[in-house]
């Protein structure tokens, strides 16, 4: 029962140790005026901590070695 969210945490740590976040972007409206229409793209970083990722990897592991004993 622990070994899925084992390996999922495993996963989210090893992501957040590699990359160490990720973007994305999202599209605002600027001007909308009657035909005239004016966007703009905005790209958003999203950071994740070494901690966190090695804390996440850490918790999968245990979870999977707790799960084997059982």
């Amino acid at each position: 029962m622990n070994k899925t969210p084992g390996v999922i945490l495993i996963v989210l740590g090893l992501f957040g140790l590699a990359w160490g976040g990720f973007t994305y972007t999202t599209r605002e409206k600027v001007v909308d005026i009657g035909p005239i229409h004016a966007t703009r793209e905005k790209t958003h970083n999203v950071p994740l901590s070494p901690i966190l990722g090695a804390v996440a990897l850490i918790g999968g592991i245990v979870l999977l070695v707790a799960g084997r004993k059982e």
